[in-house]
């Protein structure tokens, strides 16, 4: 759909063409758009950016430059008088007194997931520079200069994060399954009772008071010292099924930022980066949400925190929904990780009624040769189990990564 907007002024065009107002007007760029009202001329007046401007509406005739101070009728509650939706984007085609604007609605075949998806993917990012910041605000005396408010829901966060002893058991990682905020809603679904406590020590319930929070405290974002979207360059990381499992090093460059921050008194840059981290790992577990409702598999990614540092555990589970009720059990369960004493690791474990075969993948030599001197221990617990082991080999090298293919979306650049 094209429309093309009558300008309030054609300075006023010519300036937001030029970018002396608040949101620079260029060809091809995509500005946040929503309806106002309809003049007396049967206008559609638009708020495009920071500007309201005066529009033939979609389907109908050019009309003739408008008086800037001709008043509007504001749209009825549920926008009744327009086709366009409450809030829609629009791409500049061309400028000049009259540009004009390509309306981007979303297909009538996207589906919610897939709309939310692409809204989430720009902002997301790993765990690392999260944890990173947490980990680094423990151990320095710059955490009794944040505001009182934030250092117990900081706490929170911390304990919400899992140890090694957490995920050795069964019924532990089953646990630190379901609080890595993947099941967040569904869990308040079932036990609406229960809501307090799992806010207490869910990931993303945690992660989502944090952002509140810090919405009131941190510095407005789009500043330098809060920049907002994460990522790297202009590039947008498609979603995790896509990439496949990945493991995650610590990161580091967080942390000495932060030394610099010792002893001083302002606390905004500080805020600001703890801001973008924390909606940057929210994001990342609503992709991991959204790619979960539409594809028969899933990836969670849970923190874990130990003496020396805080790392990331990847799993991944792939569950057939088409077979039979009496057929046999399919299941694979892939897990991914990064240690400093261990470098990366990677694993898949495919389970076939009470077959089992085991896979490991290790970056280095050194890290192959002391999974191997388990291998014994490991092979008598599974056939305590009562599981019939096929294969237990360990590679050295990292595979391939092997993701889902999209028909909707495999790579997006801003």
């Amino acid at each position: 759909m094209i429309i093309q907007p009558t300008s309030l002024a054609a300075l006023t065009w010519l300036g937001a063409a030029s970018g002396t107002t608040a949101e620079s007007w260029r060809i091809g760029v995509v500005l946040s758009a929503r309806p106002l009202g309809v003049t007396e001329q049967g206008k559609l007046v638009l708020q495009i950016g920071g500007m309201a401007v005066e529009a033939d509406m979609p389907g109908g005739q050019q009309g003739s430059l408008p008086n800037p101070q001709t008043p509007y009728t504001p749209l009825p509650t549920g926008q009744a008088s327009t086709p366009l939706p409450a809030q829609f984007q629009v791409r500049v085609l061309s400028l000049g007194t009259q540009p004009t604007l390509e309306v981007m609605l979303p297909k009538a075949s996207d589906s919610v997931a897939q709309v939310a998806l692409r809204e989430r993917l720009p902002q997301q990012d790993g765990f690392a520079p999260l944890l990173a910041t947490v980990q680094a605000l423990a151990q320095r005396p710059v955490m009794r200069q944040l505001p009182a408010a934030l250092r117990p829901v900081l706490a929170q966060l911390e304990q919400a994060m899992r140890t090694p002893a957490d995920i050795t058991t069964g019924a532990g990682l089953r646990e630190a399954i379901l609080r890595s905020g993947l099941f967040m809603e569904s869990s308040l679904a079932q036990t609406p009772l229960l809501a307090a406590g799992v806010g207490e020590d869910d990931w993303k319930a945690v992660l989502l008071k944090l952002s509140n929070l810090l919405d009131s405290y941190a510095p407005p974002r789009g500043s330098p010292l809060n920049p907002g979207a994460a990522g790297s360059g202009n590039e947008t990381a498609p979603p995790l099924l896509q990439r496949g499992l990945q493991a995650q090093a610590r990161a580091a460059a967080t942390a000495a930022d932060l030394a610099a921050l010792t002893g001083e008194e302002d606390t905004a840059p500080l805020l600001g980066q703890l801001h973008t981290a924390v909606r940057a790992a929210l994001a990342r577990v609503e992709v991991a949400q959204l790619e979960a409702s539409t594809v028969p598999a899933w990836i969670t990614e849970i923190p874990i925190k130990s003496r020396d540092g805080k790392d990331v555990l990847q799993l991944q589970l792939d569950y057939p929904t088409d077979a039979a009720p009496d057929a046999p059990r399919q299941w694979t369960l892939g897990f991914a990780i990064d240690l400093p004493t261990l470098g990366p690791v990677q694993g898949e474990l495919q389970l076939h009624d009470l077959r089992l075969s085991v896979r490991l993948w290790a970056e280095r030599t050194s890290t192959t040769e002391r999974l191997e001197q388990q291998f014994t221990a490991l092979r008598q617990r599974l056939s305590a189990c009562g599981l019939l082991l096929d294969q237990l080999t360990c590679q050295t090298g990292l595979p391939r990564a092997h993701g889902r293919h999209s028909a909707h979306l495999l790579k997006a650049t801003a």
